[in-house]
Protein backbone atom coordinates (compact mmCIF):
# COMPACT_ATOMS: atom_id res chain seq x y z
CA UNK A 1 0.00 0.00 0.00
CA UNK A 2 0.99 3.32 -1.11
CA UNK A 3 0.95 6.04 1.95
CA UNK A 4 -1.01 9.17 0.50
CA UNK A 5 -1.25 12.63 2.04
CA UNK A 6 -4.56 11.93 2.84
CA UNK A 7 -3.71 8.74 5.01
CA UNK A 8 -0.76 10.39 6.68
CA UNK A 9 -2.72 13.18 7.46
CA UNK A 10 -5.90 10.98 8.61
CA UNK A 11 -3.48 9.11 10.53
CA UNK A 12 -1.25 11.88 11.51
CA UNK A 13 -4.82 14.02 12.34
CA UNK A 14 -2.49 17.18 10.28
CA UNK A 15 -4.03 19.72 8.53
CA UNK A 16 -2.81 22.91 7.30
CA UNK A 17 -4.11 24.45 10.64
CA UNK A 18 -2.70 22.26 12.91
CA UNK A 19 -2.81 19.01 13.94
CA UNK A 20 -4.11 16.70 16.77
CA UNK A 21 -2.61 13.30 18.43
CA UNK A 22 -1.11 10.70 16.51
CA UNK A 23 -1.55 6.94 17.70
CA UNK A 24 1.44 4.21 16.29
CA UNK A 25 -0.98 2.62 12.66
CA UNK A 26 -0.53 -1.13 12.11
CA UNK A 27 2.95 -1.72 9.65
CA UNK A 28 1.24 -0.71 6.01
CA UNK A 29 1.18 -4.01 3.19
CA UNK A 30 4.48 -4.35 0.89
CA UNK A 31 5.49 -6.20 -2.19
CA UNK A 32 7.34 -9.16 -0.84
CA UNK A 33 8.50 -11.11 -3.53
CA UNK A 34 11.58 -10.98 -2.03
CA UNK A 35 14.49 -11.43 -5.46
CA UNK A 36 16.09 -14.61 -6.17
CA UNK A 37 19.61 -12.89 -6.93
CA UNK A 38 21.39 -9.54 -6.14
CA UNK A 39 19.45 -6.78 -8.31
CA UNK A 40 20.90 -4.56 -10.60
CA UNK A 41 23.65 -2.70 -9.71
CA UNK A 42 22.67 0.08 -12.05
CA UNK A 43 19.09 0.05 -11.46
CA UNK A 44 20.16 0.04 -7.47
CA UNK A 45 22.04 3.27 -7.97
CA UNK A 46 19.25 5.40 -9.37
CA UNK A 47 18.25 7.76 -6.74
CA UNK A 48 15.05 8.53 -5.75
CA UNK A 49 13.45 12.20 -7.07
CA UNK A 50 14.82 13.54 -3.53
CA UNK A 51 18.40 12.88 -4.36
CA UNK A 52 20.26 10.58 -2.18
CA UNK A 53 21.12 11.31 1.28
CA UNK A 54 24.70 9.89 1.44
CA UNK A 55 28.00 10.45 3.83
CA UNK A 56 31.37 9.53 2.25
CA UNK A 57 33.66 9.48 -0.93
CA UNK A 58 31.06 9.17 -3.35
CA UNK A 59 34.03 7.28 -5.02
CA UNK A 60 35.13 4.71 -2.13
CA UNK A 61 35.46 1.20 -2.72
CA UNK A 62 32.36 0.17 -0.63
CA UNK A 63 28.44 1.30 -1.40
CA UNK A 64 26.92 0.97 1.50
CA UNK A 65 22.83 1.57 0.95
CA UNK A 66 20.44 1.36 4.28
CA UNK A 67 16.79 1.02 3.86
CA UNK A 68 15.19 1.92 7.04
CA UNK A 69 12.02 3.46 9.01
CA UNK A 70 11.66 5.91 11.80
CA UNK A 71 10.18 3.88 13.97
CA UNK A 72 12.48 0.45 13.86
CA UNK A 73 13.83 -0.65 17.07
CA UNK A 74 16.31 -2.24 15.25
CA UNK A 75 17.13 0.41 13.05
CA UNK A 76 17.44 2.66 16.35
CA UNK A 77 19.71 -0.18 17.52
CA UNK A 78 22.20 -0.14 14.23
CA UNK A 79 22.18 3.55 14.35
CA UNK A 80 22.85 3.84 18.01
CA UNK A 81 25.31 1.21 18.58
CA UNK A 82 26.78 -0.09 15.07
CA UNK A 83 26.78 3.34 12.95
CA UNK A 84 29.74 5.21 15.28
CA UNK A 85 32.39 3.06 14.28
CA UNK A 86 30.94 2.33 11.07
CA UNK A 87 31.42 5.98 10.39
CA UNK A 88 34.97 6.52 12.20
CA UNK A 89 36.39 3.44 10.40
CA UNK A 90 35.32 3.46 7.38
CA UNK A 91 33.14 6.48 6.41
CA UNK A 92 35.74 9.07 7.12
CA UNK A 93 38.52 7.29 5.96
CA UNK A 94 36.88 7.08 2.82
CA UNK A 95 36.68 3.20 2.82
CA UNK A 96 32.48 3.00 2.55
CA UNK A 97 30.22 5.36 1.03
CA UNK A 98 27.14 5.04 2.94
CA UNK A 99 23.12 6.09 1.57
CA UNK A 100 20.19 6.12 4.09
CA UNK A 101 17.26 6.07 1.93
CA UNK A 102 13.26 5.85 3.30
CA UNK A 103 11.22 2.99 3.92
CA UNK A 104 8.74 3.93 6.66
CA UNK A 105 6.48 1.42 8.13
CA UNK A 106 3.99 3.09 9.15
CA UNK A 107 3.03 7.17 8.56
CA UNK A 108 4.85 8.57 11.72
CA UNK A 109 8.01 7.01 10.17
CA UNK A 110 7.26 8.48 6.82
CA UNK A 111 6.78 11.98 8.77
CA UNK A 112 10.10 11.54 10.64
CA UNK A 113 11.26 11.61 7.06
CA UNK A 114 9.79 14.18 5.96
CA UNK A 115 11.09 16.20 8.58
CA UNK A 116 14.82 15.38 8.45
CA UNK A 117 14.39 16.01 4.57
CA UNK A 118 13.05 19.39 5.48
CA UNK A 119 15.70 20.18 7.97
CA UNK A 120 17.93 21.33 5.58
CA UNK A 121 21.27 19.83 3.71
CA UNK A 122 22.80 16.56 4.18
CA UNK A 123 24.48 17.06 7.48
CA UNK A 124 21.26 18.69 8.86
CA UNK A 125 19.04 15.41 7.64
CA UNK A 126 22.06 12.72 9.25
CA UNK A 127 21.87 14.52 12.54
CA UNK A 128 18.23 14.96 12.41
CA UNK A 129 17.62 11.07 11.59
CA UNK A 130 20.09 10.46 14.59
CA UNK A 131 18.07 12.35 17.09
CA UNK A 132 14.88 10.72 15.72
CA UNK A 133 16.64 7.05 16.40
CA UNK A 134 18.29 8.63 19.45
CA UNK A 135 15.00 9.06 21.46
CA UNK A 136 12.78 7.16 19.25
CA UNK A 137 11.15 5.87 22.61
CA UNK A 138 10.54 9.46 23.77
CA UNK A 139 8.41 10.15 20.90
CA UNK A 140 7.34 7.49 18.25
CA UNK A 141 6.19 5.31 21.27
CA UNK A 142 4.45 8.31 23.29
CA UNK A 143 1.08 8.71 24.51
CA UNK A 144 1.01 11.68 22.30
CA UNK A 145 3.65 10.44 19.36
CA UNK A 146 3.01 13.82 17.03
CA UNK A 147 3.43 16.07 20.14
CA UNK A 148 6.34 14.14 20.82
CA UNK A 149 8.01 14.66 17.27
CA UNK A 150 7.12 18.12 16.91
CA UNK A 151 8.46 18.83 20.69
CA UNK A 152 12.02 16.73 19.52
CA UNK A 153 12.14 18.76 16.64
CA UNK A 154 12.45 22.07 18.08
CA UNK A 155 16.25 21.08 19.24
CA UNK A 156 16.81 21.71 15.40
CA UNK A 157 15.20 24.64 14.67
CA UNK A 158 11.68 23.73 13.65
CA UNK A 159 8.42 25.56 14.65
CA UNK A 160 4.70 24.98 14.48
CA UNK A 161 4.71 26.45 11.44
CA UNK A 162 7.35 24.82 10.12
CA UNK A 163 6.51 21.32 11.18
CA UNK A 164 2.86 21.50 9.47
CA UNK A 165 4.06 22.77 6.90
CA UNK A 166 6.88 19.99 6.11
CA UNK A 167 4.14 17.45 6.71
CA UNK A 168 1.74 18.94 4.24
CA UNK A 169 3.91 18.72 2.04
CA UNK A 170 2.43 16.27 -1.05
CA UNK A 171 5.94 16.45 -3.38
CA UNK A 172 7.98 15.62 -0.32
CA UNK A 173 5.39 12.26 0.42
CA UNK A 174 5.33 11.09 -3.09
CA UNK A 175 9.04 11.12 -3.15
CA UNK A 176 9.24 9.17 0.50
CA UNK A 177 6.22 6.79 -1.18
CA UNK A 178 8.50 6.52 -4.75
CA UNK A 179 11.61 5.15 -2.56
CA UNK A 180 9.95 2.66 -0.82
CA UNK A 181 7.76 1.29 -3.20
CA UNK A 182 10.63 1.33 -5.53
CA UNK A 183 12.74 -0.85 -2.57
CA UNK A 184 9.68 -3.00 -2.44
CA UNK A 185 8.91 -4.05 -6.33
CA UNK A 186 12.57 -3.99 -7.41
CA UNK A 187 14.45 -5.20 -4.67
CA UNK A 188 12.95 -7.39 -2.59
CA UNK A 189 12.91 -5.07 0.47
CA UNK A 190 10.29 -6.22 2.83
CA UNK A 191 11.96 -5.46 6.71
CA UNK A 192 14.18 -3.20 8.16
CA UNK A 193 16.52 -2.53 8.02
CA UNK A 194 17.72 -3.50 5.07
CA UNK A 195 21.07 -3.12 3.51
CA UNK A 196 23.26 -3.30 0.12
CA UNK A 197 26.85 -3.55 0.59
CA UNK A 198 28.18 -3.43 -2.91
CA UNK A 199 25.07 -5.09 -3.99
CA UNK A 200 24.51 -7.79 -2.01
CA UNK A 201 21.42 -7.68 0.34
CA UNK A 202 22.07 -8.06 4.35
CA UNK A 203 18.75 -8.00 6.03
CA UNK A 204 18.99 -7.05 9.81
CA UNK A 205 20.84 -5.02 12.36
CA UNK A 206 24.00 -6.23 12.35
CA UNK A 207 26.84 -5.85 14.94
CA UNK A 208 30.18 -3.37 14.00
CA UNK A 209 31.91 -7.11 14.17
CA UNK A 210 29.84 -8.89 11.86
CA UNK A 211 29.46 -5.92 9.62
CA UNK A 212 33.16 -5.48 9.59
CA UNK A 213 33.77 -8.81 8.82
CA UNK A 214 31.88 -8.43 5.21
CA UNK A 215 33.51 -4.61 4.73
CA UNK A 216 37.01 -5.41 5.08
CA UNK A 217 37.44 -8.08 2.10
CA UNK A 218 35.53 -5.85 -0.39
CA UNK A 219 37.91 -3.42 0.89
CA UNK A 220 40.74 -5.14 0.89
CA UNK A 221 39.84 -6.46 -2.41
CA UNK A 222 39.67 -2.48 -4.53
CA UNK A 223 43.23 -1.50 -1.91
Amino acid sequence: MTLTRRRLLETAALSVAGFAALSLAPKLGFVTDALAQAPDAQELAVAGPLGEKAEGKADAPVTMIEYASTTCGHCAQFAMQTFPKLKSDYIDTGKVRFILREFPLDPLSAAGFMIARCAGDDAKYFATVDLLFKEQKQWAYSDNPVEGLQNLVKQVGFTQQSFEACLTNQELLDGVNWVRQRAAEKFGVNSTPTFFINGKIQRGAMSFENLKKILDPLVDKKA
